[in-house]
């Protein structure tokens, strides 16, 4: 979950799966990488931003695709990001712009509901999947 401000980073994906919808910089890890290194790799790739890593803000189970989902709370220094090549558009969202409809995935919506919940907090256990949402996708 990446952020300038008060305002949240989201790329509209110009890859499948969800192509054309908005999520947030993330992806896998490559071989050899550890996880903090692979979320900067992936603001880097995605939206040509170097970020400032925060907080561990959720580990989300995705048992039908066998996904384990590691999510920071992460800041942009400055404004400075760009298109990056797995994305159509890059783009900061005040709370209330967020495109809550198009959004590409629900671990998406969970990652944006929980920095909300713990953006002004400093010490806080990570957040795991909605109760009775595991196996909604």
């Amino acid at each position: 979950m990446l952020t300038w401000q008060d305002r949240v980073l989201l790329c509209r994906r110009a890859i499948n799966p969800r192509k054309g919808l908005w999520t947030i910089p993330a992806g896998y890890l490559e071989l050899n990488e550890t996880v903090l290194d692979g979320a900067k790799r992936e603001a880097m790739e995605e939206a040509c931003a170097v970020i400032d890593i925060d907080a561990l803000l959720a580990i989300y189970t995705i048992p039908r695709i066998s996904q384990v989902q590691i999510i920071y709370r992460a800041t942009l220094p400055a404004p400075d990001f760009a298109v990056g090549e797995e994305s159509l558009e890059v783009d900061l969202f005040d709370w209330d712009d967020v495109p809550w409809d198009e959004l590409a995935f629900p671990t998406v919506r969970w990652a944006l509901r929980h920095y909300r919940e713990t953006r002004d907090l400093t010490d806080f256990a990570p957040r795991s999947n909605p109760e009775g949402e595991a196996h909604r996708w």
